[in-house]
Formats: C-alpha cells, structure tokens, sequence
C-alpha cells in the first residue's frame, strides 16, 4: 500500500510568501491592515498582494511586477 501524498502548505509556499511580503510593505507604507484604526481598503490589499505574487513567481523586472508597462 503506497503513502497518500503528503501537502505541505504555509511557510514556505508562494502564497504565504507574497502575503507576508504584504505585510513588510504595509508596515514600510504605514497601511494598518488590522486592529481598530484600519486605514486599508480592498483595492490596496488585492492590488498590492497582487504584485507580491508576481515578485515572488520569480519576476525579476520591477517595472513588470510595479505595473509600468516596460
């Protein structure tokens, strides 16, 4: 009898990368995703989880993953 596969998702997945990525800009940005002064809105966390994604998918062009169209 074989093994189930085994799926090792968080720490080190590109999700869980680009979203704490997210949170080193937010901080870097002063946005406060949390808590009771929360001054973020859809837009910005879509947007800018977004563009984490594309730099940690190993997009090495700063224009691209910025969206500057070079």
């Amino acid at each position: 009898m074989t093994d189930a596969p085994v799926v090792h998702i968080g720490e080190n997945s590109p999700e869980q990368v680009a979203y704490k990525l997210m949170k080193h800009i937010a901080r870097a940005e002063k946005v406060q995703l949390e808590g009771i002064n929360i001054n973020s809105d859809r837009e910005w966390i879509i947007k800018t989880y977004i563009m984490c994604r594309t730099a940690v998918a190993g997009h090495s062009n700063v224009e691209h993953v910025l969206g500057l169209g070079k």
